[in-house]
């Protein structure tokens, strides 16, 4: 994937990403992030896309004109970690960490985003790699790793390999929907599809996850509204 941006007022920051299953240009803005994806098919021409957007530039300014705007992270704000709404304080302390119902971070901290977003990351790989591990046992499989991403449109992802992916913002939804996007990862370890014969595997793992998975759809949306302001660079 490539990066331009669309000259005009403002200027409009667009991803173009090749695709083997596109058979035209598209684009799609992110009712998460505001991010804009230009998909093209694997052998056009970057200039022919860019052209195409351009020609669009008008109702990308108005879709993101639309959109919600995000949060920045500062003192004062609050952080959702582990399904609490955390107040991000600044204190003498040498590292980020939560105390009761505040989340601590040292004053006056530069990158005080970085700082934060390397905290949940680490919180988020810890809990996501013991319920991994608990629930391949309860399968009798095992998986490759877990990478973490900042993704938009899913919360994890399975590849036949038994590589794992998740997005590293699980920790701020409660821990029992965390616990049930393992799980659901997991079970693709046995069922590479999602057919009747997956959800019972993921039921038997996590017997009531059907209102886990509507919480994630509920208020998934929620757990994107902080900017880090931190690079976006996998882990």
């Amino acid at each position: 994937m490539t990066r331009h941006v669309l000259p005009g007022e403002p200027p409009v920051e667009i991803t173009l990403r090749r695709s083997a299953r596109a058979r035209r240009f598209s684009l799609r803005v992110s009712r998460v992030d505001g991010r804009v994806t230009l998909s093209m098919p694997a052998r056009a021409r970057e200039a022919e896309a860019l052209r195409f957007a351009a020609e669009k530039a008008g109702w990308l300014r108005t879709v993101l004109d639309a959109a919600p705007p995000r949060d920045a992270l500062g003192f004062g704000v609050t952080v959702p970690f582990e399904g609490r709404a955390l107040e991000l304080r600044p204190a003498a302390v040498r590292a980020v960490r939560v105390e009761g119902e505040a989340m601590l971070a040292p004053a006056g901290a530069a990158r005080l985003g970085a700082r934060v977003e390397a905290f949940l990351k680490l919180a988020a790989r810890q809990r996501l790699q013991a319920a991994c591990e608990v629930h391949a046992a309860a399968l009798g499989r095992d998986f490759a790793r877990i990478t973490l991403r900042d993704t938009r449109s899913r919360w994890g992802s399975c590849t036949v390999d038994g590589a794992l992916m998740f997005s590293w913002r699980l920790i701020m939804a409660p821990p029992e929907v965390l616990d049930y996007v393992a799980a659901h990862e997991v079970a693709h370890l046995a069922e590479m599809n999602h057919s009747e014969a997956f959800w019972r595997v993921v039921r038997r793992l996590v017997p009531d996850y059907e209102s886990h998975r509507r919480w994630l759809k509920r208020h998934g949306t929620g757990l994107h509204r902080l900017d880090f302001g931190a690079g976006r660079a996998d882990d």
